[in-house]
């Protein structure tokens, strides 16, 4: 895979999970990693392990979220990793719920990605995004109704966006990632009860790591996926397959 030398790179939800991996796989192939998570204690600790410019910002105010986005000013990748889920049923759901998950998985991923996608129009074009959505976006799992609404939502905008940035260049992305073992995943997922029905429909036998998806994205930034646009590349150990 190419390096990333003289790039530079925006990532939202830097500070933990994915995003953290991401910021990490990204400077150690050569980018510079701007880095936007609401934890300052995060943001110092990217800042001290790869360099990264940190932004302490809460993307679920659209404000915020434009001038940290402002602040990081133009990049050449975007990583939209930014995410959160409160459970709650059908029967159960909430207004607060449902504002706090669209408002960070949705509403936020699109703030970011115009903002980005404007200042590289207005750089001549190039450049690509990842957003990173789920898979429960394509199956139904219990207490995620506004969650998985989010996550595909997330999916069709990336297709809308591949579509429209296409002309300049700006290619888009997805990867809708299985159970993911970040440190607040590993335990939930702890006990063999609960983590062996899910784990059976996984055939590769394993949920996956946060350095897979990370991986995974750093392809799709790179220009070893020159013509890959608009696609929801699914990160799941063979979940969807079977």
């Amino acid at each position: 895979m190419n390096g990333f030398e003289g790039k530079s790179a925006i990532v939202t939800g830097a500070g933990k999970g994915i995003g953290r991996a991401t910021a990490i796989e990204l400077a150690s192939r050569g980018a510079a990693v701007t880095a936007l998570a609401r934890t300052k204690a995060d943001l110092d600790r990217l800042g001290d392990e790869i360099g990264a410019t940190g932004i302490a910002v809460d993307l679920a105010d659209n404000g915020a979220a434009r001038a940290a986005m402002a602040k990081a000013g133009a990049a050449d990748f975007l990583v939209n990793c930014a995410g959160t889920n409160v459970l709650e049923s059908v029967l159960d759901m909430t207004e607060d719920g449902y504002e706090a998950i669209m408002g960070i998985n949705l509403r936020a991923a699109l703030i970011c990605a115009q903002c980005f996608a404007r200042d590289r129009v207005a750089a001549g074009g190039g450049g690509a995004i990842v957003n990173v959505t789920s898979i429960a976006g394509h199956r139904g799992f219990q207490d995620h109704m506004v969650y998985a609404a989010s996550k595909a939502g997330l999916d069709a905008a990336t297709r809308v966006m591949a579509k429209e940035l296409g002309p300049h260049r700006i290619r888009v992305n997805a990867v809708a990632p299985t159970i993911t073992m970040t440190e607040l995943a590993a335990e939930a997922w702890s006990d063999p009860s609960k983590s062996q029905p899910m784990m059976v429909r996984h055939p590769l036998n394993r949920f996956a790591e946060v350095q897979d998806v990370a991986k995974t994205i750093v392809m799709l930034l790179s220009d070893d996926a020159p013509v890959v646009t608009g696609s929801v590349i699914a990160v799941d150990c063979g979940f969807l397959a079977v």
